[in-house]
């Protein structure tokens, strides 16, 4: 494996040669091999489907159907079309010495993604990477391991025919090579991993080279004192059923006691749709018990809040004041989403500067914390860290800087 992360690093300086021009053609030639291996790579996809249960939350994950291929193969095409990240002057200036310097933006070099049983990860990270310069070892669980080597023998078969076959690299899936790309300080520049908050967190804890973390979403929306409830009932079912399996997904609504009452008319939509599982505390509890379906409602533990539900169920807790509201998210969030629901501007003031999030929402759904709905492309994950990206992780959050400095003779 050393050897073939030795290969990825080299064909880096492969890649500074390309023009942008060149990059372009070559991600839309693997759009259009995505289309044209579109059988095998359903099939390999059904094979990794068969090993999984369709009642595990993962599941919608790791589908791979027709419609979704073409999404894939047009988010290739959507990356081809953005402008270059590269060679950008981000600043400039010209000290009194004469010394003319530039801030010019350049690639990360050799990333390694690691992920979960998401395919579409696959293709994103490869097209961005490609685009903004950088070669990308791609380690995929193990439940979606005939689907990426599918999905990675289209980008190769492309790759190959430009002598750009080391710029990508599928990884062994099996967990016990998960230590050696870790600690490969010589190859990779950089780590990226995306998925469940034990992922991410044995990555932290285990890697010498440096991690940029996307990924784990514990999310909550607090539906104020003045909140309207015709925006709330949308926005918190949108935010909840949508796609239970993304990290922008709802996991526990915060609800003022003053509005305990709204509960059956806002969670009405969450019943008839999804049957949603509803673990309320106490008050929130009798609030709806004789109205929400008793079977998909139970008291709520501890354990509750604070959890990356990625399903049909969530937590609710009653709260009296927004202070409250905000000790709580300080307690438990993940620093991905936080919604607030509210007609009250001051209130949502407050709760925008004091809540320390990626993304921090006023009365609308938690479903937008996403590269393309930001206006960014497709994306690398939803960084939750503070350091070089946060929020959504697209092209230009690839990239790092270098600065040019140009003289004529000066000595200090």
């Amino acid at each position: 494996m050393l050897s073939q992360l030795a290969a990825l690093k080299v064909s880096c300086f492969r890649l500074s040669m390309l023009e942008p021009a060149e990059i372009d053609l070559i991600l839309r030639e693997t759009a259009h091999q995505l289309r044209a291996d579109k059988e095998a790579i359903l099939v390999a996809n059904r094979s990794d489907l068969q090993r999984m249960s369709p009642e595990d939350a993962k599941y919608d994950r790791l589908l791979l159907n027709e419609k979704r291929l073409e999404e894939l193969a047009l988010a290739v095409e959507h990356v081809a079309d953005l402008p270059t990240c590269l060679g950008i002057i981000l600043e400039e200036k010209t000290r009194p010495n004469g010394l003319r310097l530039r801030k010019i933006s350049v690639p990360l070099g050799a990333i390694g993604m690691i992920y979960e049983a998401r395919p579409n990860v696959t293709i994103d990270a490869f097209a961005l990477c490609f685009k903004s310069g950088n070669a990308v070892a791609l380690k995929g669980g193990k439940e979606a391991a005939d689907s990426n080597k599918a999905l990675v023998h289209s980008v190769e078969t492309v790759l190959q025919r430009h002598g750009l076959a080391d710029a990508v690299l599928l990884l062994p899936n099996e967990r016990e090579h998960l230590a050696t790309v870790l600690q490969a300080v010589d190859y990779l520049d950089v780590i990226i991993p995306r998925g469940s908050n034990a992922l991410i967190q044995y990555v932290r804890d285990n890697a010498r080279v440096p991690v940029i973390e996307t990924g784990a979403g514990v999310v909550h929306v607090y539906y104020d004192a003045e909140a309207s409830i015709i925006k709330g009932r949308p926005i918190i079912e949108n935010s909840k059923t949508r796609r239970v399996s993304v990290c922008n997904a709802l996991d526990a609504l915060l609800l003022h006691r003053d509005r305990l009452s709204d509960l059956p008319e806002l969670f009405s939509g969450l019943i008839a749709s999804k049957n949603v599982q509803i673990r309320a505390d106490e008050p929130a509890f009798a609030a709806l018990s004789g109205i929400y379906p008793p079977h998909l409602l139970s008291p709520a533990q501890e354990g509750d809040f604070g959890l990356e539900f990625l399903d049909y169920k969530m937590a609710v807790k009653t709260v009296d004041t927004l202070e409250a509201a905000l000790a709580h998210i300080a307690r438990h969030s993940s620093r991905h989403s936080e919604v607030i629901i509210t007609e009250n501007t001051a209130t949502a003031a407050r709760f925008t500067r004091q809540v320390d999030a990626a993304v921090v929402y006023v009365n609308a759904s938690t479903a937008f914390t996403d590269g393309g709905e930001f206006g960014m492309g497709a994306e690398i994950g939803i960084s939750t860290q503070k350091l070089h990206a946060r929020g959504p992780f697209a092209l230009r959050e690839l990239t790092s800087h270098k600065w040019v400095v140009e003289g004529n003779g000066q000595i200090r």
